[in-house]
């Protein structure tokens, strides 16, 4: 199992005094930027940033644009964060380079960024605080393979082809069928925006296409949680893998309308964001990753406590 731990520090008001020329650790402001609101991973990280803010006694912020799909959104909100002049900022990329000249604008300034969940192609963020997409997906495929008898067709719907998260869990899925179940079929890859109601139209789409179809990984939320709407709505039995833990997925996990899902640790990522910051500000060198874990849940093991305490409503 991967290391779940995120990095927790004491932070002295001396200390911020030192690194920040700032006579109290209440003054600092550290923004973060992520990369929407409409999913309950969201509201999750959210929480753990501000358990984390609380812990060290720093103000945070925390927005993103109402989907997914509002890469010119988040861009403009980040601009703004760094026009404020915050002490440190947090990033969760919508697109992995849109993002880079103003976080070179960052750096200029000697305002230390760290990147969370989903990362930039670029070596300015000191830290990203991230789920191990790439063995998640992986894992995702090895259990999409088994429900299926390990031979037939697949399709995959994913949030997007911008961001490092939509890259590497599709990369992971494809890459892991590819190299150990090859008699698994992909016969389908179609991006739905994180969008649970445009996710839903290309689940319905792709069954249509191709009546063989015997499973869909959704790569995210509302790729999940779409794509359950789309199999329930074509009455056709099709093997359902997915990725977070909404109530959606849960109860699609329970009924039986899914087989199971990764679950990432959100409240982990918020805190260790907020963690790695004040790291920073302290003079303290950060591991370029912070891998805050995954899971697989089913019904199961859902009530695992050690499952359960990294599912989220």
């Amino acid at each position: 199992m991967l290391n779940r731990k995120v990095f927790g520090v004491v932070v002295g008001l001396s200390a911020l005094v030192g690194a920040s020329s700032l006579a109290h650790a209440e003054d600092v402001y550290i923004p973060l930027v992520s990369k929407g609101f409409q999913h309950q991973f969201w509201q999750a990280v959210k929480a753990g940033a501000e358990q984390g803010a609380k812990e060290h006694k720093v103000r945070i912020t925390f927005e993103g644009p109402e989907t997914e799909a509002m890469v010119d959104k988040q861009i403009d909100m980040l601009s703004a964060a760094l026009a404020k002049k915050p002490q440190a900022i947090g990033i969760a990329a919508l697109d992995s380079k849109a993002a880079i000249p103003l976080l070179r604008r960052a750096q200029a300034a000697k305002i230390p960024v760290i990147a969370f969940d989903s990362g930039v192609d670029s070596d300015i963020p000191l830290t990203t605080c991230a789920t191990d997409n790439l063995a998640a997906a992986a894992l995702a495929a090895d259990k999409m393979a088994q429900a299926i008898g390990n031979a037939g067709e697949v399709g995959v719907i994913v949030h997007d082809q911008t961001s490092r998260t939509g890259i590497d869990r599709r990369d992971g899925f494809l890459n892991e069928m590819k190299s150990k179940h090859p008699n698994v079929k992909i016969v389908s890859v179609q991006y739905g925006g994180g969008d649970h109601l445009k996710s839903a139209e290309i689940a319905k789409a792709m069954i249509q296409a191709n009546p063989n179809l015997k499973g869909i990984f959704g790569a995210n939320e509302g790729s999940a949680e779409g794509a359950a709407i789309g199999v329930k709505e074509s009455g056709k039995k099709v093997v359902l893998i997915g990725y977070d833990s909404g109530k959606e997925q849960k109860d699609d996990i329970n009924s039986g309308l899914m087989a199971g899902a990764i679950t990432q640790n959100p409240i982990g990522i918020g805190k260790c964001v907020v963690d790695s910051a004040v790291k920073a500000l302290k003079g303290e060198k950060l591991p370029k990753k912070v891998d805050t874990g995954f899971y697989w849940y089913d019904k199961s093991n859902m009530n695992d406590p050690k499952i359960a305490a990294v599912l989220y409503d």
